[in-house]
């Protein structure tokens, strides 16, 4: 099992893919200083995709010096979750 997880800015959303296959996506919009996460979907539940697309969203923030906004219920509860994610919450 090989999970991936890509941001594509032109659709505004980082897209996670198990085997080569879209398993979901966490949408986004972008203004100066931050990311605000609308609504995160996966295909399969259980196979830690939507930990996996999250944490990797979570992580791009971090490089990219910008605070997150998790409007997404599943990007709040990720946030509560791992207390290393904390710092990033702009709101």
């Amino acid at each position: 099992m090989t999970v991936t997880v890509s941001d594509h800015p032109e659709a505004s959303r980082y897209e996670v893919f198990l085997d080569g296959e879209l398993g979901g996506v966490a949408e986004y919009a972008l203004e100066p200083g931050r990311i605000t996460f609308t609504h995160t979907e996966v295909a399969v539940e259980g196979k830690g995709l939507g930990s996996a697309l999250v944490g990797q969203a979570l992580a791009d923030a971090r490089r990219r010096g910008l605070a997150v906004v998790p409007r997404c219920e599943f990007v709040r509860g990720y946030v509560e979750k791992h207390p290393g994610s904390a710092d990033l919450a702009g709101e």
